[in-house]
């Protein structure tokens, strides 16, 4: 809030004033809830935790982490469940790819993978997922090697190793899902999709000298 208030007004407020501000005006910020989702399943190909809980980039493209998660919307009385799958850049916590389907297959995964890497046909990163069954079978193992970019995996029930992933779902959950109840499928998917376009070019972060993920990508000197 402090850094929207500074940067949008041409301000320079301290975060205590703005919290100050807020409890007066009875705005809180959300809770994000925490859930243990590892499923356990039979891997066909494992790598070692390369990335090794090193969250440290120095360049776009260095290191992606990536993960699927689970959202629901009510279809008159039924709950129906949707799944989303992204790929985050560590560098500039910019949303490099993502995929929205019915279920949490491979295709899903694959397809995510297709479009960051048609996107950026020059980036070799780290590539780092959990363990789950679309990161540890072959067909997704060969996808990284043609790719010529290394595997890194989580340790086993270890959700910290890839802990900005886990963040991220926090943030858009937290900022978008939790506060909404959806009826419908094309209203989750809308909302989605806004968040994602929002969060990439017009959320702040003081992580990144006050800038929108796509403000510190495009401000990376080029050689």
């Amino acid at each position: 809030m402090t850094v929207v208030i500074n940067r949008e007004h041409n301000v320079h407020y301290n975060p205590k004033r703005i919290y100050r501000l807020m409890n007066i005006l009875y705005l809180k910020s959300v809770t994000r809830i925490k859930k243990n989702t590892y499923i356990p399943s039979t891997p066909q190909i494992t790598a070692e935790n390369i990335l090794n809980r090193d969250f440290h980039a120095d360049k776009p493209n260095e290191k992606w982490l990536t993960d699927v998660t689970e959202f629901k919307y009510h279809d008159g009385t039924v709950v129906k469940k949707m799944y989303l799958s992204a790929i985050l850049d560590l560098y500039d916590r910019r949303i490099v790819a993502y995929k929205i389907g019915d279920s949490n297959n491979n295709e899903l995964v694959y397809s995510t993978f297709d479009e960051a890497k048609s996107h950026n046909p020059d980036a070799h990163p780290i590539f780092h997922s959990d363990r789950g069954f679309q990161y540890t079978n072959k067909t997704f193992h060969q996808k990284l090697v043609d790719a010529g970019m290394l595997q890194s995996m989580s340790r086993v029930g270890r959700c910290i190793d890839n802990g900005p992933m886990e963040g991220w779902w926090g943030i858009l959950k937290s900022e978008m899902y939790y506060l909404r109840k959806f009826t419908n499928k094309e209203e989750l998917i809308s909302a989605i999709e806004e968040y994602i376009s929002y969060y990439n070019t017009k959320r702040y972060q003081i992580r990144l000298s006050c800038m929108t993920p796509m403000e510190y990508h495009e401000a990376y000197p080029v050689a």
